[in-house]
């Protein structure tokens, strides 16, 4: 099996302005520069013959390069059991139009849409039942805005869990139209 999903991958600044405010809250796991990346959508654990399908449908889509603009902070999870801290993206047409392209490039391919709704953001920490609050942090980068960024490609990603956490494997890189 092949757990798979497909992303954005920040440039360099983008990725080091993530990293240097990557601190105070006790508990978290921070993400490392190898795992910064913005999902266009979680594809999940699939067999070789559709993975490879996948690959090859994700290879049709065409698009113009999205401007991605990461901006403020937030949560997942319920109230007072977060489970993910997130850099936001300001919203922008063409990246949602390159999500909702995926997304059809993969039920083509035969895999069965994501039922959750595109929310573009950068994951920045895992946190659990053992991590400290998270409000002052929320509150010191609510006013996040990196540098505005042109994506020139997509990826399809290969996600390996092991015991400190997920690492990330490019599978494909799929280029923008300029």
């Amino acid at each position: 099996m092949h757990r798979l999903f497909v992303a954005l991958r920040p440039p360099v600044p983008v990725r080091q302005g993530l990293l240097d405010i990557m601190q105070g809250i006790a508990g978290a796991r921070w993400q490392d520069d190898e795992q910064l990346h913005l999902t266009l959508t979680f594809v999940g654990e699939v067999e070789r013959p559709l993975a490879e399908d996948i690959a090859t449908a994700l290879g049709r889509v065409t698009q113009p390069r999205p401007t991605v603009r990461l901006r403020g902070t937030g949560l997942f999870g319920p109230p007072g059991r977060p489970h993910s801290l997130w850099a936001g993206c300001t919203p922008d047409p063409g990246l949602t139009l390159l999500a909702q392209r995926v997304t059809r490039a993969l039920t083509l391919a035969g895999h069965a849409a994501p039922a959750r709704t595109f929310h573009p953001h950068v994951t920045i920490a895992r946190l659990n039942r053992s991590s400290g609050p998270a409000d002052a942090f929320l509150r010191l980068h609510a006013g996040l805005s990196m540098p505005a960024f042109v994506a020139d490609a997509f990826f399809l990603y290969e996600s390996e869990l092991g015991r400190d956490g997920a690492r990330y494997h490019v599978v494909a890189r799929y280029p923008l139209a300029p």
